[in-house]
């Protein structure tokens, strides 16, 4: 009866061990399944990537001596990682391709010169985009970008920014002193010191010391921020089709603009230092709500155009005699609005001013 006994707890003893084992090379089967999937995975990506790269290197082109990537009328919502390999493009020309956002990885292209998103739908810019320190033009028109990072300052080189037709987009990084006295009143913060003021002070955009062509039309300013009229080197400006209601009385701060487009705002006067723009020559205030021509603008003997179109002047004129057109400009809009038309609106105000003034001086 004991022999039984024993032979019967050997043979479990026996089935109990071969059944670990068996389990055993299975869970050892099942982890070197997995460690192949994975493998297998990484090499379909790795796979996936190269044919990526592939069809990306034959967008390269070589123009005026430069690396561009261009592409146009193709899907690409996202742009792979593995185009961080093309680091040494100088030139992005990336349009109609439905694009979501600009990759974080962007910073790597440190000899990136232009960069042309135009015609997609971002809806914002990454902060990495301040690390390009040599990129010149940015061109992101036609988007739907809602706000700008104030590390956009980073950007030192840029001469060039485009950012028209992006609807929503209603103000740039620039409330400094605004930012200085929120955080200076909150108190669950330590009081602000000179380092951290500079630190705000050098991530707005009037830091962008180069640059000279800005176009913000068709969005949604109702003001002009004063960053604008802070950056030195600018020549052009486009705030055409916004709500400005008001320009900034130190207007004349911008001394080298020479091409600035009011068109289609809400303007109803125009401050009298824009008088004191002397670089200006072409001042396009056409579709504004405007009732009068300051008398000062009378003496900018170097505004060469000017054009006032559709405004709902209180002085109801028509230039006369006819005086020829000249090359590339509109006739119309020369004899009705520009120029000529400003002086005489300026000299019959002036007039009938003191014409007003006698007669209250007779009636007295």
């Amino acid at each position: 009866m004991v022999g039984v006994v024993a032979c019967g707890s050997v043979s479990s003893i026996k089935a109990l061990w071969e059944t670990r084992i068996k389990k055993r090379k299975e869970e050892q089967e099942q982890r070197k399944n997995a460690r192949g999937g994975a493998t297998d995975r990484l090499g379909v990506r790795v796979w996936e990537d190269r044919v990526v790269l592939a069809r990306l290197k034959e967008k390269l082109q070589t123009k005026d001596g430069r690396l561009v990537l261009q592409v146009e009328n193709e899907e690409w919502k996202s742009l792979p990682g593995c185009l961080a390999q093309l680091s040494q493009v100088q030139e992005w020309q990336i349009h109609r391709a439905g694009l979501l956002k600009i990759p974080h990885f962007i910073s790597s292209f440190q000899n990136l010169l232009v960069l042309d998103l135009s015609r997609n739908t971002l809806s914002e810019i990454p902060e990495q985009i301040g690390k390009l320190t040599r990129l010149r033009e940015l061109m992101l028109s036609c988007n739907r970008i809602q706000f700008v990072p104030a590390e956009l300052s980073g950007c030192e080189s840029l001469e060039r920014l485009d950012l028209a037709m992006n609807r929503d987009l209603n103000e740039l990084p620039d409330q400094v002193q605004n930012k200085h006295a929120a955080l200076g009143n909150d108190p669950q913060l330590p009081a602000l010191n000179p380092n951290y003021t500079l630190e705000l002070l050098q991530t707005t955009l009037r830091n962008l010391t180069r640059l000279q062509h800005l176009d913000l039309s068709m969005n949604d300013f109702s003001v002009l921020p004063a960053c604008v009229v802070s950056l030195p080197a600018l020549r052009w400006l486009d705030v055409g089709g916004n709500r400005l209601q008001h320009l900034p009385e130190d207007i004349h701060r911008m001394e080298s603009l020479h091409t600035l487009w009011l068109q289609r705002n809400q303007l109803e006067k125009i401050p009298d230092n824009i008088s004191r723009m002397e670089s200006l020559d072409t001042l396009v205030l056409s579709g504004n709500r405007l009732r009068d021509i300051p008398a000062l603008m009378e003496g900018m003997s170097n505004l060469r155009f000017v054009n006032f179109r559709d405004n709902p002047l209180a002085l109801d004129l028509t230039l006369y005699p006819k005086i020829p057109a000249e090359d590339g400009e509109d006739e119309e809009d020369r004899e009705m609005f520009g120029r000529e038309f400003m002086q005489m609106y300026i000299r019959v105000s002036r007039e009938r001013a003191h014409a007003a003034l006698n007669e209250h001086r007779v009636t007295q």
